[in-house]
């Protein structure tokens, strides 16, 4: 595995490239669990053997707000980078300090509208932090695929109206969740997690387990379907719970087309903190 750690390293090194090798790219964060693997495996899948899977590791401080996790948000490059090697990765874009990527910046990309639901509403500049990165790498890796997870829902919603927008070019891929077999969506922020704390946690896949027997049964009324989600929650503090259009996120009262149940909780941690965790299931009329 390469591993490039500068902007002039990843431009070097994507010139050089042969035009005709694809390129599958998996931003990440880090602290890699079965999920980012799959996303990894499935890039692999994407451009063949002959291709190239590439990852980036870099805790991106612009998507954070001044109150949230960034410094103890976990990080094991060393770790990350084995388990990555057992999913075939090629070259790993692992920046040592955010200023390799932010220094001198002035410009910022964001995608109107869609950012003011859901998370965006708590976390203002969450999104335009997610759009400028990806939108860095994408012009630094020029990748054929982008693999996101669907976990992050909206962010997916956000960067493929944004590579449609920009004509980034190449293709923006998502993934379905993954989850552990008690149910709960694989996340970084779950190492925070101690065994009491993550039976709280999956009070989420329990609600969306709920939502999803009732629309299967014919309901189709957000109030109904949504009816004692407080109650299976609790005690987790919530964010929020909510019923919204699969395509502009906007809010549904009643669904006939696809939705999305999406919902947002703090859960108590072992640093005495919480951990804020996410989790969404499509609803298909």
């Amino acid at each position: 595995m390469i591993i490039l750690r500068t902007q002039k390293d990843a431009l070097a090194w994507r010139a050089a490239l042969d035009r005709q090798t694809r390129v599958a790219l998996v931003p990440t964060m880090g602290s890699f669990h079965d999920g980012h693997l799959a996303l990894m495996r499935e890039g692999r899948r994407l451009v063949g053997e002959h291709g190239i899977v590439a990852i980036s590791i870099f805790v991106n401080p612009t998507q954070f707000g001044p109150h949230e996790d960034l410094e103890s948000y976990p990080r094991d490059e060393a770790g990350d980078l084995a388990k990555a090697a057992t999913a075939e990765v090629d070259i790993a874009f692992c920046p040592l300090d955010p200023a390799e990527l932010y220094a001198g910046s002035r410009t910022w990309v964001e995608v109107e509208g869609l950012d003011g639901y859901l998370c965006g509403r708590a976390r203002p500049n969450h999104f335009r932090g997610v759009c400028t990165i990806v939108t860095k790498l994408w012009g630094l890796l020029r990748p054929d695929f982008g693999i996101f997870g669907e976990k992050d829902y909206q962010q997916l919603a956000i960067l493929r109206r944004m590579h449609a927008d920009l004509n980034l070019g190449g293709e923006v891929v998502g993934m379905p969740i993954s989850r552990d077999d008690d149910g709960l969506a694989m996340s970084s922020r779950n190492a925070n997690l101690n065994p009491a704390h993550r039976d709280i946690a999956l009070g989420l896949s329990r609600l969306l387990m709920r939502v999803g027997e009732r629309f299967a049964a014919g309901e189709r009324r957000s109030t109904a379907l949504l009816e004692g989600a407080a109650q299976t929650l609790a005690p987790a503090r919530i964010d929020y719970i909510e019923l919204v259009d699969a395509d502009d996120l906007s809010p549904v009262t009643t669904i006939t087309r696809p939705a999305l149940c999406a919902l947002a909780v703090f859960v108590p941690s072992v640093s005495g903190g919480e951990v804020r965790l996410i989790d969404n299931t499509l609803l298909r009329p």
